[in-house]
């Protein structure tokens, strides 16, 4: 837990040469009652936990911020909640594209260690950025963060938003959604400060409001605005609930090799349900979250196994701009789930490796592999779910995409 007199240590210059000295030192689990060890030679235990910390956490970081990790300062748990890297990008350029202003001000109301305000900062030099968050700690980093980074349209204040916020063009509101425990917390009126803070700015026309991807989407319907599932690489980083923009409905964007691909709820056609085919597609997260998959079926002219499942095939390999959806897997024999049967099935075909895949079935692979005990060269992808409410299994080839 960092203090104040802490980040005074680290900003200073005996801090600023300690973590230039631990940056290129060995500071793994091995090693680091070693190299705590060493600091408290000439540090005071507070400081030296800090500065190890610090390190420690800015080799972590590199995932998120790349090289201006090594000059940045944060918490753990700031670390670990930050927006992903592509999506920051993303959402500074999907408001400015949007914005028909050049010069304003942005509020990021919650802004913790300062990471969206200063993407914010960075996309627009005509902007100013102001960081509002109730902790003293994680404020004086999001401006050592400004400093270090050469930012110098980003200021940040201590505030608690639930007194009010100014006026502003736009408001980026990141509420925490986990517990001082560290447990994700579902409802948005649990949220801190809750989502219901957002009712009373009305002063604010544009905002955007970051979620836990699993919200229910009930929880949100007093609110209205436009909601937004983002998926990077096909994994589900975040929900927001846009309000003020030109798009109207529930959005699934996927951001893939830097590309921003986006579906619209609108853009949903119903599909039918059928029997297997050659090619069982999994829809990105972020179109399941949406409600879109009947949509991406349709216009791959696939097929739906089940009403309440979210897998579909097709009779060909998806092609063409509607393929980013999905994941394929080219199926080759399926038929209803029985575990003597398929095991039988498996060794005849000379196969000792599976991978399994489920939805809509209670089974676990935890449950089934150890049961199948197979031997074999070949391997599989086993997927067992639904077709019109019975179980089943499918053999696939492994995905090779």
């Amino acid at each position: 837990m960092f203090t104040l007199d802490d980040l005074d240590f680290l900003a200073s210059d005996k801090g600023v040469r300690v973590l230039e000295w631990l940056a290129h030192e060995d500071i793994s689990d091995t090693h680091k009652i070693r190299v705590l060890t060493s600091l408290r030679k000439e540090l005071t235990m507070s400081q030296a936990a800090a500065t190890l910390e610090t390190a420690i956490l800015r080799k972590k970081a590199v995932d998120k911020f790349g090289v201006d990790a090594a000059k940045m300062f944060f918490t753990r748990e700031a670390l670990e909640q930050a927006s992903d890297p592509q999506i920051r990008l993303y959402r500074t350029m999907l408001l400015f594209n949007e914005s028909e202003r050049t010069f304003g001000t942005i509020i990021d109301a919650g802004c913790s260690i300062g990471s969206d305000a200063i993407a914010f900062a960075r996309r627009s030099k005509g902007y100013r950025v102001v960081g509002l968050d109730i902790d003293p700690v994680r404020v004086w980093m999001a401006e050592m963060n400004a400093i270090a980074l050469g930012v110098v349209n980003a200021v940040f204040r201590v505030a608690d938003v639930r007194e009010g916020i100014p006026d502003a063009d736009f408001v980026f509101f990141d509420p925490a959604r986990r517990t001082e425990e560290g447990k994700r917390v579902f409802n948005v009126e649990r949220y801190e400060p809750p989502l219901s803070i957002i009712q009373q700015w009305t002063h604010i026309s544009r905002m955007a409001i970051k979620l836990a991807p699993g919200v229910d989407l009930e929880q949100l319907a007093p609110y209205g605005g436009s909601v937004e599932f983002i998926s990077v690489e096909g994994d589900l980083k975040e929900a927001v609930l846009w309000r003020g923009l030109r798009w109207h409905g529930a959005r699934a964007t996927l951001i893939r090799g830097g590309i921003a691909h986006h579906l619209q709820q609108h853009e949903n056609r119903a599909a039918e349900i059928g029997a297997p085919r050659a090619w069982l597609c999994e829809p990105d997260p972020s179109v399941l979250r949406a409600g879109l998959v009947q949509g991406v079926a349709a216009n791959l002219a696939g097929t739906m196994l089940d009403e309440t499942i979210a897998y579909f095939t097709t009779a060909t390999k998806p092609q063409g701009e509607w393929a980013v959806w999905v994941r394929a897997w080219k199926i080759l024999d399926w038929m209803p789930f029985n575990l003597k049967k398929l095991i039988s099935y498996l060794r005849m075909q000379g196969v000792g490796h599976v991978t399994i895949k489920k939805r809509g079935v209670p089974m676990t692979p935890d449950e089934l592999l150890p049961r199948m005990k197979l031997e074999g060269d070949e391997s599989r992808t086993l997927v067992l779910t639904r077709y019109k409410g019975a179980s089943i299994v499918m053999i696939c080839e492994d995905y090779n995409q």
